[in-house]
């Protein structure tokens, strides 16, 4: 079967100080993720599922309409952020947030993150997934940077968590052969949204 991972679009900055921030899609990420169905109309799609976060199913909303499907929510799923009072944007971190940007740019997830118990709930979440679906199915599954970089690290058997930089609606493609074997064969892309990508935009200022 076939499992490809979108990340969610383009949202906006977060401060929620009564519980957990979960931010809505920013104007520019709307745009994005109207991009994704054109993205995917070759596959025949059997499944799309969502990270219950606001950003993910809202990116999600497109590309089901147009294939007529429902979104399944998959709790576990969820980025390692989800339970965090504020979002920011990648595109923030490295002006306000130094040192958190830079060790996630090193590849490891923020010091406060429980890393074992994310990556052992994300990875559980994708095998139910699997395990769901039939041999010759495709499967779309809307989430986040951390979690489509946490699958990759046990399919390629990475050192570190967050090792590949993830944009906003990229693609990444997942192949899963009949004796289990998995190959990633596509990771981040992104000509889709390219022109809509923070550092695109502001490259043309």
């Amino acid at each position: 079967m076939q499992l490809i991972l979108i990340r969610h679009a383009q949202p906006v900055r977060s401060l929620n100080s009564v519980g957990p921030a979960d931010p809505e899609l920013a104007p520019v990420g709307l745009e994005q993720a109207d991009r994704v169905p054109a993205a995917l109309e070759h596959h025949q799609v059997a499944r799309v599922v969502s990270s219950p976060q606001r950003r993910a199913r809202e990116t999600a909303a497109p590309t089901a309409a147009k294939l007529g499907i429902d979104v399944d929510i998959v709790d576990d799923l969820a980025e390692y952020d989800r339970d965090l009072p504020v979002y920011i944007p990648d595109e923030h971190l490295e002006k306000e947030y130094r040192d958190v940007y830079e060790r996630i740019r090193a590849g490891h997830l923020p010091i406060q993150i429980d890393a074992e118990a994310f990556k052992s709930r994300v990875r559980a979440a994708m095998s139910g997934v699997v395990a769901a679906a039939d041999r010759s199915d495709t499967v779309i599954v809307f989430a986040h940077g951390g979690v489509i970089n946490v699958l990759l690290q046990e399919i390629l058997e990475l050192p570190r968590p967050l090792t590949f930089p993830i944009d906003y609606c990229s693609v990444t493609r997942i192949l899963f052969s009949r004796t289990g074997r998995r190959r990633a064969t596509t990771i981040n892309e992104n000509g889709h949204v390219w022109d809509l990508l923070p550092r695109t935009i502001a490259m043309r200022r």
